[in-house]
């Protein structure tokens, strides 16, 4: 009998241009010429017999077990660090750190056992990562946003604009590739690791760049945990300015919790309501970066124009999942009033689940190799953008939160 056969890019010998499954794609047909820029090669073809999904289930109790152990740190580590002179920085740890450095741990020992290439159709960073956001949508209530939403859709607008592009520009300077550019410059505009998985779907970039975008927000956002707070105190800004700073710079919805409630209830609030504004205008950065990449970046010259079926094949179409999820969400807590919030926190803590381990996958998907290969221009460009964002967050939120009252 002929054994199932399945399409790859992940064996040894096939190189970074052709490699498939290293792009954060839909499971759609490849890009029509008038959007690629190269002939795709053919994929290897691996057997799928029993071997293979033996190796398989083995890879998938790995980043279970891995993602376990993740949630375990998440909910412990805090109780240990309490009453010691770490005890802040255990306490705004999130799972993300957990989980891509115990990915990266896993990745060395399976590389040593020369499991990696065996195991790897385990790594369904794709699935999880997309199920994980739509999962977040159910997060963000719509009805929420209301509460502040003149100054806090105006300061997002601008701020995700102002510091996009900055950013956009700025890594075009130094040479970044266009894919890397996209991750950098939505991660520190929008909202971190979300809105990077949401470029990357968008633009298809490789799972190394959406590591190291992760990377680079998990390294930026804990510092600000505690810098924020205590400059918003030192510049005297009043509760509302000071939560709306926080929340328009800050990548992580967890880190913005954590520093705005140092701040205070009110800047919290404030904070939150600003980072959920911001966090909804990811669908739109990323139908944005789809129109843009089909129509410019990934054109080839003299090609004709890509239409609309081409802007839909591209399209993340897990972002209609995230606005779907975020909709419903705000009708159903508005029908069953404080009772909602329970059904709500369960879709919650499935969707940390579902990013554990994507994150979890992502760890032990880095090559090494790719991540030493982009150097230290991606730094200089993400806290050169996160300097940038400071000021203009500052000088809006001092502007439209002047003299805002919750």
């Amino acid at each position: 009998m002929t054994a199932d056969v399945t399409r790859t890019g992940n064996e040894p010998g096939t190189d970074d241009a052709t490699r498939v499954d290293d792009a954060i794609t839909d499971d759609v047909a490849e890009p029509s010429m008038s959007s690629a820029t190269a002939d795709p090669a053919e994929p290897t073809i691996v057997a799928r017999d029993g071997a293979f999904w033996a190796w398989t289930l083995i890879g998938l109790l790995i980043v279970v077990g891995l993602a376990a152990l993740t949630r375990y740190l998440e909910q412990n580590v805090p109780a240990w660090a309490e009453g010691t002179a770490v005890e802040d920085i255990g306490a705004a740890i999130e799972y993300p750190v957990y989980a891509i450095l115990l990915g990266l741990l896993g990745n060395v020992a399976v590389t040593l056992l020369g499991w990696r290439d065996r195991i790897s159709a385990a790594f369904r960073t794709e699935f999880f990562i997309k199920t994980g956001l739509v999962l977040l949508g159910a997060s963000i209530n719509l009805a929420v946003i209301a509460s502040a939403a003149g100054p806090a859709i105006a300061q997002a607008i601008l701020l995700i604009s102002g510091v996009f592009l900055f950013t956009w520009w700025l890594a075009g300077r130094f040479g970044l590739d266009d894919k890397l550019r996209a991750l950098l410059a939505s991660a520190v505009s929008i909202c971190g690791v979300s809105a990077a998985i949401a470029a990357a779907g968008a633009v298809r970039a490789r799972r190394e760049q959406l590591a190291y975008t992760a990377s680079l927000v998990i390294v930026f956002a804990l510092p600000s945990i505690f810098v924020l707070p205590w400059l918003a105190d030192v510049f005297g800004l009043s509760d509302a300015v000071a939560g709306a700073w926080i929340g328009g710079n800050i990548d992580t919805t967890a880190a913005v919790t954590a520093a705005g409630a140092l701040a205070g209830e009110e800047a919290l609030q404030i904070a939150s309501i600003v980072k959920v504004t911001q966090n909804a205008l990811m669908g739109v950065v990323a139908v944005a970066l789809t129109a843009y990449f089909t129509l410019r970046v990934e054109r080839r010259p003299g090609a004709a124009r890509p239409g609309l079926g081409e802007l839909w094949t591209r399209f993340p179409k897990f972002v209609l999942g995230f606005i779907t999820a975020s909709v419903i969400a705000t009708w159903y807590l508005d029908a069953a009033g404080a009772d909602g919030k329970a059904t709500i926190a369960i879709v919650n803590d499935l969707r940390v689940w579902f990013l554990i381990l994507a994150f979890v996958s992502i760890g032990l998907e880095v090559r090494v190799a790719s991540l030493r290969e982009a150097g230290w221009r991606p730094v200089a460009v993400f806290a050169s953008a996160t300097v940038f964002n400071l000021a203009l967050a500052l000088a809006l939120a001092s502007l439209l939160f002047r003299n805002f009252s919750a």
